[in-house]
């Protein structure tokens, strides 16, 4: 990076997104015209008249960087394959607490197979998951305790 240089992730992504928020803050029109015409998008008028730029704003980035198109494909990505679990960490997510594994009914350690191969044959059993996730200063972690 040369010095005045911006890097290429603000020249080609920020740039566009400030130069778009700027446009509609201000209410230059033909400023957005071009820009809602170079993207392709079809933004109705009720948005376009609102005495609220912040509308017209949402209006524009809902249909030019869509927030639901982006996570889904980002969770598609980057969380990995439920199929290359491991066993440990099925036998884990499965336990509730200071329990363990072999405590658990006969049926509920049968599941644990179903768990691993993901299938969705209609023989093959329906497991739920659900968790509670809520957030926690990582100093109250017990590895981050002073000892």
């Amino acid at each position: 990076q040369s010095k005045g240089k911006k890097p290429l992730f603000v020249q080609l992504v920020l740039d566009n997104i400030w130069s778009l928020y700027e446009a509609v803050m201000k209410r230059d029109k033909e400023k957005i015209e071009k820009i809602v015409t170079s993207l392709g998008l079809r933004i109705g008028a009720r948005e376009s008249r609102h005495a609220d730029p912040k509308v017209h704003l949402n209006a524009i980035c809902s249909q030019w960087l869509p927030i639901s198109d982006a996570v889904l494909s980002m969770v598609c990505n980057k969380i990995p394959s439920p199929l290359d679990i491991t066993a440990e960490r099925v036998e884990k997510l499965m336990c509730v607490g200071a329990r363990t594994f072999d405590s658990l009914p006969p049926e509920t350690r049968e599941l644990k197979s179903a768990f691993m191969k993901c299938s969705s044959e209609e023989t093959a059993p329906v497991i739920v998951f659900v968790s509670k996730m809520f957030p926690v200063d990582a100093k109250a972690l017990p590895q981050n305790k002073p000892r």
